[in-house]
């Protein structure tokens, strides 16, 4: 009688399980870099958005408006996920563990109104802080959204 062993020994599932181990310790902080990637890109588009949002604003209405949610969706969005603090004609934007990453600000006098966007230097010593203000297109600013400078 002959008998046939198909089973795996326990030497080979010891094996298996060290090596899928090894490949969740390497493949789990790279997903979790890749969320945190996908949330400073939304994150940076929310902010060029919502500024393109308060100039049209301007341009259509001939002011702004105090308030940064009545001119920009975006703005609004970003203040009820906690992403941004919202006050008289100004953002304040937090990344990571830096609560002032970039500011974004509408500068009025009596003959000019003008949107700026200022970013904590060195990002605050926090890598998501300099990662978002990498991807902000920080040469469209300030934008002149009243007075002479504004062409028509």
């Amino acid at each position: 009688m002959k008998f046939s062993h198909s089973a795996f020994t326990m030497i080979e599932l010891i094996f298996v399980i060290v090596i899928l181990g090894i490949l969740a310790v390497v493949a789990i902080p790279k997903l979790s870099a890749t969320r945190d990637d996908a949330r400073i890109v939304k994150l940076a588009q929310m902010i060029m958005i919502g500024s393109q949002e308060i100039a049209t604003y301007a341009v259509s209405s001939g002011e702004t408006n105090d308030s940064f949610s009545n001119m920009s969706n975006n703005f609004e969005m970003l203040e009820k996920s906690g992403a941004a603090t919202l006050s008289t004609k100004k953002a304040v934007i937090k990344s990571g563990s830096v609560n002032d990453c970039i500011t974004v600000e509408v500068n009025t006098t009596n003959t000019s109104e003008i949107l700026q966007i200022t970013e904590k230097p060195n990002g605050g010593g926090d890598y998501l802080c300099s990662d978002l203000q990498a991807l902000i297109d920080s040469t469209t600013y300030p934008i002149h959204l009243r007075g002479q400078l504004v062409k028509p």
